[in-house]
């Protein structure tokens, strides 16, 4: 059952748990929002079995720059797995401020499964996980490192993980944007599932609270090591399509 694994590695098309936080504001504000993508995708790899997705969450920003959240997604990749889980909740908190032009993004992820039974299953660990992170944005660009404090995502002695990734976001005008991205997840201990994921992202602002974006997304992972029951690759090139409602 190992090589059926779709680890929980973008929370979601553009609302990528890399960009939950809300920007340090004058002040403090507290939003919902509502979505669907026709796949979800997670550091490149499909955590709905390359099917679409409900999603939605809130994010309360205090004006000090402290926040917190939660966020949630239906997936498919612990059952296919082996193990009973149907909802990824996402809870998370840290601080946003900056020094000079530089802004920063401090703060803590808990990647919640459950109900999920994945421990009971050979060769697999619990997949409940969590991460620290920390972010540097210069400009358009940031860069954001996260480490695993638990076993990741259900690899055994995963422990000391990581994930690097860079990003751009670019304003074109008349409510479009464009954010290209590029990332590299390390599982300790379980170096043949390492790999680089990339991904393009065009979004558009429509108005309302309503958000569409269209997005190519690939990784270079062993397709002998992410499919599905089918036996499709979860990391391959596609394009993912959502639409995202913030109240």
């Amino acid at each position: 059952m190992k090589k059926i694994l779709v680890p929980s590695l973008l929370a979601a098309s553009l609302l990528s748990v890399t960009g939950i936080a809300q920007a340090q504001a004058a002040e403090s504000t507290l939003s919902f929002n509502a979505g669907v993508v026709s796949d979800y995708r997670y550091r490149g790899i499909s955590q709905s079995r390359l099917e679409p997705a409900l999603q939605g969450g809130f994010d309360y920003a205090d004006k000090s720059g402290f926040y917190v959240g939660a966020w949630g997604s239906t997936i498919k990749w612990i059952k296919d797995a082996g193990g009973d889980a149907n909802v990824e909740i996402d809870l998370y908190g840290g601080y946003k401020g900056a020094v000079g032009d530089v802004s920063y993004d401090l703060g803590f992820l808990r990647y919640e499964y459950s109900g999920n039974k994945l421990g009971n299953v050979a060769g697999f660990a619990n997949a409940n996980t969590n991460e620290v992170y920390g972010a540097a944005t210069v400009g358009p660009v940031t860069l954001k490192y996260s480490h695993a404090l638990s076993n990741l995502f259900g690899f055994v002695d995963s422990k000391n993980s990581y994930y690097v990734d860079l990003s751009g976001t670019f304003d074109l005008g008349s409510g479009f944007s464009l954010v290209p991205h590029v990332g590299y997840q390390s599982i300790k201990n379980n170096g043949a599932y390492s790999y680089t994921d990339y991904s393009l992202t065009l979004a558009k602002d429509l108005g309302n609270g309503l958000t569409a974006t269209a997005a190519v997304v690939g990784t270079d992972a062993d397709k002998a090591l992410y499919y599905t029951p089918a036996g499709k690759f979860t990391g391959k090139t596609g394009l993912v399509v959502g639409l995202k409602y913030t109240f």
